[in-house]
C-alpha cells in the first residue's frame, strides 16, 4: 500500500514539474516573435511589442523569460539549434554534399541567422557552455559537408567553414529599421551567387584566410 502511495506521489510530482503543452506553445510564440522583432529592430526591441505580436498578456512574456538578457539568450540558442538541424537533416538527405551545402545555406536563411551577429554584442555573455555547443554541432556538420564537397571535386579547396558562415551572417542580415524586410526578396539571389562562387574549379586565388571556429565564437554565430 506504502508502495502504491509514493508511486502514486512521484507521478504527480513529475506532472507536477512538467511543463504544460499551452505553456510550451507561449514559450515557443514569444521566442519567434521575438526573433523576427529583434532582425527589425535590433537587441533592443520592445518587449512589450514582442508580447503583442506573439498574442500573449506582458506577465505571460515575464513568466518565462524574467529579463531582456534571458530572452537574447533563448532567441540565439533557438536559431543555432534549428540550423545546427536542419545542417544535419540536408547532410544525411543529399547524396551531393555540394547540393547539401547549398540546400543548408538558403535554409539558415530563413532561420534569420543572420540575426545572431547583433545579438551577439556583449549584451550577454555569448560563451555559454549551451549555445557554443550549439556553435559547435553546426560547425561540424558544416565541416563534414565541405569535406564531402571536396572529395567529390565540387567545392574549391581554399575556402572553410568560415567563409560560409561570415557570408551567410552578412547577406541574410536586413539593416535594422522599419523597412527591412524590403531586402529579404533580394536574400536568396545574393546567396546563390555567393555559392556559385564556391564551386571548383576555382576562377582566382583568394586573399587572406578563412575565420576559424574560434573567430566565428567571438564574431559570428
Amino acid at each position: 500500500m506504502k508502495t502504491a502511495t509514493r508511486t502514486g506521489t512521484e507521478t504527480e510530482a513529475r506532472r507536477a514539474t512538467r511543463p504544460r503543452a499551452d505553456a510550451l506553445r507561449n514559450r515557443e510564440r514569444i521566442v519567434a516573435a521575438a526573433r523576427e522583432m529583434f532582425v527589425e529592430y535590433g537587441p533592443e526591441a520592445p518587449l512589450d511589442e514582442i508580447a503583442r505580436r506573439a498574442s500573449i498578456g506582458n506577465a505571460t512574456l515575464y513568466r518565462h523569460f524574467p529579463d531582456r538578457s534571458a530572452l537574447l539568450v533563448e532567441v540565439v540558442r533557438s536559431v543555432l539549434s534549428r540550423a545546427a538541424d536542419t545542417a544535419e537533416r540536408v547532410d544525411a538527405e543529399e547524396p551531393d554534399a555540394f547540393v547539401a551545402l547549398c540546400r543548408f545555406v538558403h535554409e539558415a536563411a530563413d532561420e534569420r541567422i543572420g540575426a545572431l551577429c547583433p545579438l551577439l554584442s556583449g549584451a550577454f555573455d555569448a560563451q555559454r557552455a549551451d549555445l557554443d555547443a550549439e556553435r559547435v554541432r553546426l560547425v561540424g556538420t558544416i565541416e563534414e559537408m565541405m569535406a564531402r564537397a571536396r572529395q567529390a571535386g565540387r567545392l574549391r579547396p581554399d575556402v572553410g567553414h568560415g567563409d560560409l558562415m561570415m557570408a551567410l551572417s552578412q547577406l541574410s542580415r536586413p539593416l535594422p529599421g522599419t523597412g527591412c524586410t524590403d531586402t529579404d526578396r533580394y536574400t536568396h539571389r545574393h546567396l546563390q551567387l555567393f555559392l556559385d562562387g564556391l564551386e571548383a574549379p576555382a576562377r582566382s586565388a583568394l586573399p587572406g584566410r578563412s575565420a576559424t571556429l574560434e573567430d566565428l565564437r567571438r564574431a559570428t554565430p
